[in-house]
């Protein structure tokens, strides 16, 4: 078998589980897309005004303070009646923001059809309107529409492009995963060798040999 082709089947037998979940994750999410009902968003604008010039920061907080008010029961009550949906659905459905330097609030409501997200959107801004108002004299601010919700021109969610993307990532992951679990844990290391002792001297040759000893000792004696 030439190198090549063992090199390849080497990589498809250890990246086979990343190659089968990134398909079958984008596959998932495109799906999930693909059954999910739409869901629409549009957003109607309220600004609110300072009645002494000069408070433009006064008006930056009551705007803050306004806009966690939007999704409050006494603000919905009122817009409910005009949606034909009940507060809790209408608090689902429609949420409050702000700048932090702009005396803006943007009204989003959300809906199954164009229509319906309009409709909550500017009912809600309309209501919340008039509730601050009734206390313009005490606060020394008002709301004033701003801008009133455009019908959107396509659904918010689902997006096919973002869900297939999420699902590709996670089958990703899921490959990862699966590899690393194919692999095992890891064997225990190798004890190291012992390291070899010191050498034993070896003996002198001329010690070894007895008649070598002998003549020595009759040569140191007749000396």
């Amino acid at each position: 078998m030439s190198q090549p082709r063992r090199s390849r089947r080497t990589l498809a037998g250890r990246w086979w589980p990343v190659a089968l979940a990134v398909p079958l994750g984008a596959g998932a999410g495109a799906g999930y897309a693909a059954v999910t009902p739409a869901s629409y968003t549009a957003s109607s604008y309220v600004v609110v005004v300072a009645q002494n010039p000069g408070e433009g920061a006064t008006a930056v907080n009551f705007a803050q303070a306004y806009g966690r008010l939007a999704g409050q029961p006494q603000v919905l009550a009122a817009a409910a009646a005009g949606t034909g949906r009940t507060v809790a659905a209408l608090a689902d459905a429609v949420r409050g923001t702000t700048s932090p330097d702009a005396p803006m609030i943007e009204i989003t409501g959300t809906g199954p059809r164009p229509a319906d997200a309009v409709t909550s959107a500017d009912a809600v801004a309309g209501s919340l309107v008039a509730f601050a108002n009734l206390s313009s004299k005490d606060t020394g601010v008002r709301l004033v529409p701003l801008a009133k919700a455009a019908p959107p021109d396509g659904p918010s969610s689902p997006s096919a492009a973002l869900d297939t993307a999420v699902g590709a990532a996670a089958g990703v992951l899921v490959g990862a995963l699966a590899m690393l679990a194919r692999r095992g844990p890891a064997g225990p290391e190798p004890e190291p060798e012992p390291a070899p002792g010191p050498a034993a001297p070896r003996p002198r040759t001329e010690d070894a040999d007895p008649a070598r000893a002998r003549a020595r000792e009759s040569a140191g004696s007749t000396r």
